[in-house]
């Protein structure tokens, strides 16, 4: 069985979307390489958020696919699954479907939170915040996980649109 060597960091948000993605990037060449599949391959978990409940979000790598940088997005004791399995890992979908029962829920606050999410996306940290819903996931989750997705994609498609690919899916105020 593979044990999975384990990092605590926390990386800013802070600065460039290049800035963003060399940080964690640098992080990962640290890497010490497998030696085949199985057994043989090397894994990490970074953990990187501390949420207000203390759950944290860590990144798992490699990913399910194995593709270069890529990385799998976890959140601790929340699953994330609507069938009946266990699913640590949040998908867009999960996100956005959060994120529509907000903005029902109270147009007014979810025009705030997605203010916050632009901030995010323009890669800024986000203070401390005092907003919640009463149906869904906890805001610090939403918006943690949410620079994730954005640094993912930022890493996975910088080619393409990056970041832009989640933002575009998240329901405008």
């Amino acid at each position: 069985m593979v044990v999975a060597n384990k990092i605590e960091k926390f990386f800013s948000n802070s600065g460039t979307r290049n800035e963003v993605r060399e940080r964690i990037i640098a992080e990962f060449i640290k890497e010490m390489p497998g030696t085949g599949n199985g057994d043989n391959q090397s894994k990490y978990l970074y953990y990187v958020e501390t949420l207000n409940d203390g759950n944290r979000i860590y990144l798992e790598r490699p990913a399910n696919l194995h593709n270069g940088f890529d990385f799998l997005i976890n959140v601790e004791n929340i699953n994330f699954s609507t069938t009946n399995r266990i699913k640590y890992n949040p998908s867009h979908d999960n996100i956005f479907s959060d994120l529509q029962v907000k903005k029902a829920e109270s147009p007014e606050k979810y025009a705030k939170l997605y203010k916050l999410i632009e901030d995010v996306y323009n890669c800024e940290e986000i203070p401390e915040i005092d907003l919640s819903f009463n149906t869904g996931y906890p805001v610090d989750l939403i918006l943690k996980v949410a620079k994730w997705f954005f640094i993912e994609q930022d890493i996975r498609y910088w080619n393409y649109s990056g970041r832009a690919m989640f933002m575009s899916g998240v329901p405008k105020p």
